[in-house]
């Protein structure tokens, strides 16, 4: 929580600092920072229509398997099986870093991320001010591999993908 603490702070000295409106701004109503916040929440509540419209209309979610590369309406077919009995999923923020771009309509995002199944996950992505509402245009859920496990995973991979059995 101190890190996201620290994030939020650091976001709102460079946003003052560019010249770029904030979230207490009448203009604005939430910071990149809130937004993604609540898209952890509402996956966690298994709320998918706050959850699905924090995504700008052209959103793309990629998962975690290389096949999956999601459209909003493609990821929610996905998920609202499980939203509508109640199953969300819980990504706890270990760590995040917001940049925005000069205009201050455009941001991105890297965040360290904690799941109880998978552990250490990495989210990356886009998002851009939309109607005073920051909406994500593309999240990338990932589960890096330390590079000493790296050759093995990718054998797997391979192993995983080849055609026929070996």
């Amino acid at each position: 929580m101190r890190a996201v603490a620290a994030s939020l702070l650091l976001l709102g000295a460079l946003a003052a600092g560019q010249g770029c409106a904030t979230a207490t701004s009448p203009h604005v109503a939430t910071s990149p920072q809130h937004a993604l916040d609540r898209l952890h929440r509402y996956a966690h509540e298994a709320d998918g229509d706050r959850y699905f419209a924090l995504f700008a209309p052209e959103g793309v979610f990629l998962g975690t398997d290389a096949a999956e590369r999601w459209t909003v309406d493609e990821f929610r077919a996905y998920a609202e099986p499980y939203f509508s009995q109640g199953r969300g999923w819980t990504y706890t923020v270990l760590e995040r870093h917001v940049e925005l771009a000069p205009g201050c309509d455009v941001a991105w995002f890297d965040e360290r991320l904690h799941n109880e199944r998978w552990g250490e996950c990495r989210g990356t992505g886009a998002m851009r001010l939309i109607d005073g509402r920051w909406r994500i245009t593309q999240y990338n859920l990932t589960v890096p591999v330390p590079n000493d496990l790296l050759p093995g995973v990718v054998e797997m991979i391979r192993a995983h993908e080849a055609p026929g059995d070996q």
